[in-house]
């Protein structure tokens, strides 16, 4: 069951994806493409993912792994399996895996062990690992170059924020901004689909759906309120679509959305990237963009949606919504604005509360950890050399599947 009404109610269950060889594929010609600005050490990624593991288990909270939980959806039928391997090569862009579709699916349905395919899936298929029956001259030189893929790994695959997202006691499947990311949302597909534990969550959006929309914009404040950036990765037409879907479906307690409009530039990539809760009246902020940020607020109508533009401020709106005069935004990186690009560079901003008034952070972000401090939130610091390099913090690699409210 999925239950989370809330960026602050104590989290007790959450879903993650332990960095795996598909960080070893990566090349210096395939970041850009891959969405890395440069090549994480895996030997070390793991061991501060597995730090933030501990520190999540420390804290009462259950840790499910993505791999396990889709292995345990293929494990249910061949039938599933096979329909699975058929999405997941449809999904691809790569010319050499519709070339070769019938000897890829065969090669992939010689796995016996789901886990060891859904790992070789996240980690890529390269064009060598199968054998294929000539097309043409041209082309079998070509596909049995060392490099070649048949399938791409996944790279991003360790921040599960991004390609479903829970709100109340639904989810929405996203349709991911990048092509190359597209395809981590057919686990979630499938996962709430089949799995024994999950198949009769209500859906309020699916990747099906045409306009890009992605986890990391989406914030549950409350069981009726809603934050959506509007970003470089999600569309005011996703928005509008997921609006109108929670709002005529009867499993969903949402009343109101309030879409932000920040800068759609890389180093803003989601609103949680700039934003984020640590308390019941507290959240971290970029300073930078205050100055140019919209607020829409966005409620049903007779027609269908209501979109009116507020003016006032976002904390004026949040005292308003929230019902409290002690609404604090904490700057991230504080009054210095070379520290606060830094530390927002560096995800001092993607923080993620686990109990009112305590969140895990990135130890990196000195300046920002201190003032959280002052302002009386409980820091617990996990390392991040390797993993900041994916762009995405905390938060960022995490999705809450059960909060208490």
């Amino acid at each position: 069951m999925i239950n989370v009404k809330s960026e602050t109610g104590k989290l007790k269950k959450v879903l993650l994806h332990r960095p795996g060889f598909e960080l070893e594929q990566l090349t210096p010609e395939a970041l850009e493409s891959l969405l890395f600005d440069d090549i994480p050490y895996l030997k070390v990624a793991k061991k501060e993912h597995d730090k933030f593991s501990q520190t999540l288990r420390e804290n009462d909270v259950e840790v499910i792994y993505l791999s396990n939980l889709m292995a345990e959806t293929l494990n249910i039928s061949d039938e599933i399996k096979r329909n699975f391997i058929n999405d997941f090569i449809a999904s691809s862009d790569n010319s050499i895996a519709h070339t070769y579709k019938k000897e890829l699916i065969s090669y992939l349905l010689d796995y016996e062990n789901n886990h060891d395919l859904v790992l070789a899936l996240m980690e890529g298929i390269k064009a060598n690992q199968f054998e294929k029956k000539e097309k043409n001259p041209l082309c079998s030189l070509l596909n049995d170059s060392r490099t070649s893929f048949a399938l791409d790994p996944i790279p991003n695959l360790y921040f599960t924020r991004d390609s479903f997202a829970t709100i109340g006691n639904g989810v929405s499947i996203n349709h991911m901004y990048s092509k190359t990311r597209r395809r981590e949302t057919i686990f979630g597909s499938y996962i709430f689909k089949y799995h024994n534990d999950y198949k009769n969550t209500p859906l309020y959006y699916t990747n099906k759906t045409p306009h890009n929309i992605e986890g990391g914009d989406i914030l549950n404040i409350s069981n009726e309120l809603l934050l959506i950036g509007l970003s470089q990765r999600t569309s005011p037409e996703a928005v509008e679509k997921l609006a109108s879907s929670l709002f005529n479906d009867e499993t969903s307690e949402i009343k109101k959305i309030i879409a932000l409009d920040i800068p759609n530039i890389r180093a803003y990539m989601h609103l949680d990237t700039v934003f984020t809760q640590v308390d019941l009246n507290k959240f971290v902020i970029h300073p930078n963009i205050l100055d140019n940020l919209r607020l829409f607020i966005i409620t049903p109508s007779k027609k269908n949606i209501q979109v009116i533009e507020y003016f006032n401020g976002l904390k004026l709106l949040l005292k308003e919504l929230l019902h409290r005069d002690d609404i604090q935004l904490i700057s991230c990186g504080g009054n210095d604005y070379i520290a606060s690009a830094r530390e927002q560079w560096n995800d001092g901003s993607n923080t993620l509360c686990i109990e009112p008034g305590k969140a895990i952070v990135y130890d990196r972000n000195i300046i920002t950890n201190r003032i959280l401090h002052e302002y009386g939130i409980e820091t617990l610091e996990i390392p991040s050399s390797e993993l900041s390099r994916g762009r995405g913090g905390p938060r960022c690699m995490s999705m809450p599947l059960f909060r208490e409210e």
